[in-house]
């Protein structure tokens, strides 16, 4: 039998980081997408609040190119706990900036996600928001501090983060700064899905083997969606796909598989040498400061 007691370890510093948010910061909010990460963090948030209510609501920004399977999933969980959830559209940032969208076979919204986010900060007066990322993601990411500070605009500055010595964690933020918060930074895809498997948290049936309409772009095997118009030289397929991470259905692609448990998806990823943004994530291939120059701007 597999030894898992290391994930109680990353569970335990998880769950330290969220009581040192909520402690710390007088309006946080918990960003939440529907995708695997962000279940993870609800899921830990629980076990490190219940059986009182989460001291911060749920915050979806909805690009409006999510699959259907995420929001139906995010909609019923919301409902199951009985929490909070606000939603706020890149599409109403879009029309309240006067916001021009990227062009193309595969246009992403993913980059218009920072306005709608600062809009929801805002608006709701949040001084932290708390995030999914992972450090093994994406090497932009790797940068981030546990507590990653945002100047009044929302940029970050990768050369101007705090260190984070003994477990210390500094929330003290000037008036208009904001924080990103990252529980789950030490983890890795392969510790999620062992944690997943080990609690049995249920997941969205993008994260399992299914067939499904797609264009082979680049290698690549993109859904079709009413996101996208096949061209008249597309090659579609019928095939057996699952998601690695869930993002725009414009610009996630879906790798080949036929693994419909846990098991079988946490045997895949014990076999790939990709990260799951690199096999998958079209607009991070972009250039290869993609993400940084996101977030540098205001992205998660």
């Amino acid at each position: 039998m597999q030894d898992h007691s290391y994930l109680t370890h990353l569970e335990d510093e998880a769950i330290y980081i969220l009581r040192e948010t909520a402690a710390q910061f007088e309006k946080p909010a918990l960003l939440f997408s529907g995708g695997k990460d962000s279940i993870l963090l609800v899921h830990l948030a629980l076990r490190a609040f219940r059986p009182g209510k989460l001291p911060f609501p749920l915050l979806h920004i909805d690009t409006g190119h999510n699959f259907p399977e995420a929001i139906a999933f995010r909609d019923q969980l919301v409902a199951d706990l009985g929490e909070r959830l606000i939603v706020e559209s890149v599409e109403d940032s879009i029309k309240r900036h006067h916001l021009k969208e990227t062009q193309g076979r595969f246009p992403s919204r993913n980059a218009l996600q920072t306005y709608a986010l600062l809009d929801a900060i805002a608006a709701n007066e949040f001084d932290a928001c708390i995030g999914g990322a992972r450090r093994d993601e994406e090497k932009a990411r790797a940068k981030e501090r546990i507590f990653s500070v945002r100047d009044d605009f929302g940029q970050w500055e990768p050369k101007l983060q705090r260190p984070e010595l003994w477990n210390i964690l500094n929330g003290k933020i000037q008036k208009h700064h904001n924080v990103r918060v990252f529980p789950i930074s030490n983890w890795t895809e392969l510790d999620v899905w062992n944690y997943i498997r080990l609690h049995n948290i249920a997941l969205p049936s993008l994260y399992f083997a299914h067939q499904r309409q797609c264009i082979v772009y680049q290698g690549k095997l993109v859904a079709t969606s009413p996101f996208i118009t096949p061209q008249p030289t597309d090659t579609v397929v019928h095939e057996w796909v699952r998601y690695r991470t869930v993002g725009d259905m414009t610009c996630t692609a879906a790798v080949p598989s036929k693994s419909t448990t846990l098991d079988e998806v946490i045997a895949e990823i014990v076999q790939t040498n990709i990260s799951e943004r690199g096999q998958t994530r079209l607009d991070d291939q972009v250039s290869e400061a993609a993400m940084e120059d996101r977030k540098k701007q205001g992205y998660f």
